[in-house]
């Protein structure tokens, strides 16, 4: 069921949806962007990260959506101060009314997540990159450059959390990307839940 649906200059048309199995999610294009399935891929792979960090005092999310990783985040490292960056007002909006983002003390910056990790001169000890456009990944997200940006702006022992879609013609592009964060990172983790690899990239 539809719950509401909102034009955005981004996204495009975005569509909030009620389902008995999955609860409320926010989709664009047919894809989900917050919420339902995309909760589970995110709460699988903060598993893992849990497993090996037990303590995350900060962490930046590029690609905010309707606020689902920082949910989780926070759920997972309560005492973790979260900045979100997302580049759609009308996702935030969503989100907010929606997905209860405004119950989770996020600090969120509207605007461009290239141009937020150039400026940015914090350091972070996770880094959650969820920067779909639908089911484009941008690819200035895929430059050795933005790769090299994430890695200075982890703290030590720090990860940085890609997510990408893996089916049908995604997957040799997912490959591919992994390979080149493997030259980037010292530690890469390909981990699958559903149709996504999630890249778990440790700077140890």
């Amino acid at each position: 069921m539809i719950l509401e649906e909102k034009e955005s200059d981004f996204n495009g048309k975005i569509s909030v949806v009620w389902d008995i199995g999955l609860g409320k999610y926010i989709k664009v294009g047919g894809i989900t962007q917050s919420g339902g399935v995309v909760e589970f891929i995110w709460s699988d792979t903060l598993k893992r990260v849990k497993d090996k960090k037990s303590n995350i005092k900060s962490c930046l999310i590029l690609g905010l959506g309707g606020g689902s990783v920082a949910k989780l985040v926070k759920k997972f490292w309560l005492e973790s101060k979260i900045t979100g960056v997302e580049i759609d007002p009308t996702m935030v909006d969503l989100g907010n009314k929606h997905l209860g983002l405004d119950k989770v003390g996020t600090k969120i910056k509207i605007g461009d997540a290239l141009e937020f990790c150039k400026k940015c001169k914090e350091k972070f000890d996770l880094i959650c990159i969820d920067t779909y456009v639908g089911d484009e990944f941008p690819k200035e997200f895929e430059d050795e450059k933005f790769l090299k940006l994430i890695l200075k702006l982890l703290d030590k022992n720090g990860v940085a959390v890609f997510n990408r879609l893996y089916y049908d013609g995604k997957r040799p592009e997912a490959v591919k990307f992994g390979k080149k964060l493997e030259k980037v990172f010292r530690n890469v983790l390909w981990h699958y839940p559903e149709a996504n690899v999630m890249f778990l990239c440790y700077n140890i």
